[in-house]
């Protein structure tokens, strides 16, 4: 039964502070009245287009407040940012311009090869590489750079069309879809021939395009400059896997003659040495309370010294810091950064799969989730192939998908330990190291997957080796 009017009113949860406390709340763009002032009474808000139950007032909060803790913009810490030095990667550097530098004088550098795990400063250090070189060759057309990240190319058909589309003088030389392999390399010859300059095409995780399409098409691109006539072609290849050129055919090999070099993983104090740089870039004064960077360098220097961890790390503590409406960044914010990012990397490394690597990982996890405990390839092969087939993908040989499970084992979604089944052989078998509560629905929201996407009850909780504090092995 309401209130009676006199009665006082029922008390509401307190909002949270986002600005001055003594500042009038302001209207949403959309409630606000032509000629009319922005100010509102205090009171609920109102709920619609222009309130949203209160979104509209905090996001109009967040633009009127002034960030505490950031000097400026905070793509400082992210992994995409090239700052002006490197720290602990001079060496490198000074490997990189003297196998690239050439290139200025307009002789063909040689090709290279840079390996190294995850974070530990390649691919900043050929951009900066890069930078440099481009700014002293100014606006002259003689000289160009074109990076491809491979993790986001399927075939070799799909880095044949972009190098040529790239570098297209105009639309009508576009290299359409639909074209035979061997049309579109012609027409990428002929694109390139007609630029009359040196093009040092730079392959990220050039090892993920060569699981996926094999390494026909690091031959090609070898041996483009018997066909080019009045340009040249020089690849930079980087791959995290140490022993990637054993995957590849001795003649691609023989064609690459490629130079090498090896990035070693930070340790903890390198990082904090990082950590520091960037922190002094990116905060206003003393806001970083001590053993937050010594703490976030710490957690990535127990994964191999990953640099993109690290400032992650860094970075998150912030804007948890932020949230939490606190004046500095302290080390418990950045476990609870630790704990958030654990999450979201899993997640958001489901999301990012090839096509049929979503399938496979969705048919191991279906089967783990009914068995609870290891799963054989057989299983999984046979799983994977039912999928495909009612998602109308024509399901790949069983080859592939075993270089699919060995790429899902290197991102440390699932591990495959090889067991004997007597008269029957051997064979892989293997379990989950991730929650299916959350990996499950995560790739559901992918629209290839949604077709066999199950209804799921809210607050289902299933767990795995991930979850289960007694697990055994590595996560």
């Amino acid at each position: 039964m309401p209130p009676a009017p006199e009665d006082p009113p029922a008390e509401l949860p307190a909002r949270p502070d986002l600005s001055d406390p003594t500042a009038k709340a302001v209207a949403p763009v959309g409630d606000r009245r032509a000629g009319g002032s922005a100010e509102v009474p205090p009171g609920p808000p109102a709920s619609g287009a222009g309130g949203g139950g209160g979104t509209g007032a905090l996001l109009d909060a967040i633009l009127q407040t002034k960030s505490e803790l950031f000097r400026g913009s905070r793509e400082v810490l992210r992994d995409s940012y090239v700052p002006a030095r490197l720290p602990h990667r001079e060496e490198e550097i000074r490997k990189v311009v003297e196998i690239l530098g050439p290139a200025l004088r307009g002789d063909l550098p040689s090709n290279l090869l840079i390996y190294g795990k995850i974070g530990t400063g390649k691919t900043a250090v050929v951009a900066q590489v890069r930078h440099d070189i481009e700014r002293r060759v100014g606006a002259s057309s003689r000289l160009g750079f074109l990076t491809i990240n491979c993790a986001n190319l399927d075939t070799s058909y799909s880095l044949l069309q972009t190098i040529g589309n790239t570098f297209a003088a105009s639309d009508g030389d576009r290299i359409p879809t639909g074209w035979s392999l061997d049309r579109v390399q012609a027409a990428m010859v002929r694109i390139l021939d007609a630029r009359k300059a040196t093009t040092i095409l730079v392959l990220d995780e050039i090892d993920r395009l060569v699981a996926r399409s094999g390494d026909n098409v690091l031959y090609t691109l070898s041996q483009l400059n018997t066909e080019l006539e009045n340009s040249r072609l020089s690849l930079v290849g980087i791959s995290n896997d140490l022993k990637f050129t054993n995957q590849l055919d001795a003649r691609v090999r023989s064609r690459l003659n490629e130079e090498k070099i090896v990035f070693q993983p930070y340790n903890a104090s390198e990082l904090q040495d990082i950590l520091r740089d960037r922190a002094r870039e990116a905060f206003n004064g003393d806001v970083v309370d001590p053993g937050v960077v010594e703490r976030c360098a710490a957690y990535a220097a127990l994964e191999n010294g990953d640099a993109r961890r690290a400032l992650a790390l860094l970075r998150l503590s912030a804007e948890m810091a932020e949230r939490d409406h606190a004046k500095r960044i302290t080390p418990d914010h950045v476990v609870k950064a630790k704990n958030r990012l654990e999450q979201d990397i899993v997640v958001e490394c489901c999301r990012t799969l090839p096509p049929h690597c979503k399938v496979l990982l969705y048919a191991i996890l279906q089967l783990y989730e009914r068995r609870r405990n290891g799963v054989l390839t057989g299983e999984v092969y046979d799983s994977y192939r039912r999928l495909a087939e009612r998602l109308g993908l024509q399901p790949l040989h069983a080859r592939s998908i075993s270089n699919y499970v060995s790429e899902l084992e290197t991102l440390g979604l699932i591990r495959a330990t090889i067991v004997s089944r007597g008269r029957g052989g051997r064979t892989r078998e293997i379990l989950v190291d991730v929650p299916i509560s959350e990996t499950i629905p995560a790739l559901e929201e992918d629209a290839l997957l949604a077709p066999v996407a199950r209804p799921r009850n809210r607050g289902q909780l299933l767990l795995t080796n991930f979850d289960n504090p007694n697990r055994t092995g590595p996560v």
